[in-house]
């Protein structure tokens, strides 16, 4: 039996791109294999760790949740499009950095596409409410400790640059 494709438009992290991918191809296993993409990772395949966050149309899913197909037109940023065009690190990069808020780096690119987003809704975020945005998501090193200081010196970073 064949394997039925169909073809795929998306934007992700600014630049165009079609596809053809099987109907049963996880958006996370689009990005990774067919656009080479591979900041975003996959951890539980089950949609409860987050390591595989991406922002679809500015709002943060489980890539691993989502067939290709069912995300045709969209916009997407990965990671690898936190960063502006020059290269500078968007403030979640540079927090992480300045905070010591990863070990293994494993879940970071879910952690930084989630914050990113919730930073766009919550641009001041206490602790507790940091601790509410990085919920969803699992880490097995750090203790969440400095990414909770992370996600508030992300905050103070954006609005130290407006």
């Amino acid at each position: 039996m064949t394997e039925q494709v169909r073809p795929v438009t998306l934007v992700v992290n600014g630049t165009g791109h079609r596809i053809t991918v099987p109907v049963r191809r996880l958006l996370s296993d689009a990005l990774r294999h067919d656009l080479g993409l591979t900041g975003t990772h996959v951890g539980c395949e089950h949609g409860v760790c987050g390591a595989c966050t991406v922002l679809l149309d500015g709002l943060p899913v489980r890539s691993c949740l989502l067939f290709a197909v069912t995300v045709d037109g969209a916009d997407i940023t990965t990671v690898e499009g936190l960063a502006a065009a020059d290269g500078t690190p968007h403030p979640v990069q540079q927090a992480f950095t300045e905070c010591h808020a990863l070990q293994c780096g494993f879940c970071t690119p879910g952690f930084m596409t989630t914050i990113a987003a919730a930073l766009q809704d919550n641009p001041d975020p206490d602790e507790e409410q940091a601790r509410a945005i990085i919920g969803g998501n699992l880490c097995r090193c750090t203790g969440y400790q400095n990414i909770v200081k992370a996600v508030v010196r992300a905050a103070a970073i954006a609005r130290e640059r407006a």
